[in-house]
């Protein structure tokens, strides 16, 4: 039933990833293109897989890997909304976002190893 239920899931992946690059998309604001347009729909689809394993993640150690890939996605959503946009202070709150996302990740790993934040 395991292999049955990844099997099923690569292939809604791999139809979805097909659809999302291959297919023509309509761009949902006038600024942008086909490949940003891309580029948000695969990340949002990755930032879905994210907040799914952090809700039914096996072991907090799961979540806290979900949580940390999420803080990546968004990131990746600073640096490619800036482009087409313009502005660079996206580039600021991705930056600034990873900082908080690595030091929260630590902070989390450190609780679940059951130490304190001095050790």
């Amino acid at each position: 039933m395991g292999r049955l239920r990844w099997l099923v899931g690569t292939i809604i992946i791999l139809t979805i990833l097909f659809m999302v690059i291959f297919c023509d998309l309509p761009s949902i604001l006038k600024w942008q293109s086909g490949f940003v347009s891309r580029c948000f729909l695969i990340l949002l689809l990755c930032s879905v897989f994210c907040l799914y394993r952090i809700l039914r993640g096996p072991t907090p150690a799961d979540r806290v890997v979900a949580i940390d890939i999420l803080g990546i996605l968004i990131v990746g959503f600073c640096a490619i909304l800036s482009h087409p946009t313009g502005r660079e202070w996206y580039i600021d709150i991705g930056i600034a976002w990873a900082l908080q996302s690595f030091i929260g990740t630590i902070a989390l790993a450190k609780y679940l190893e059951g130490r304190g934040f001095d050790e």
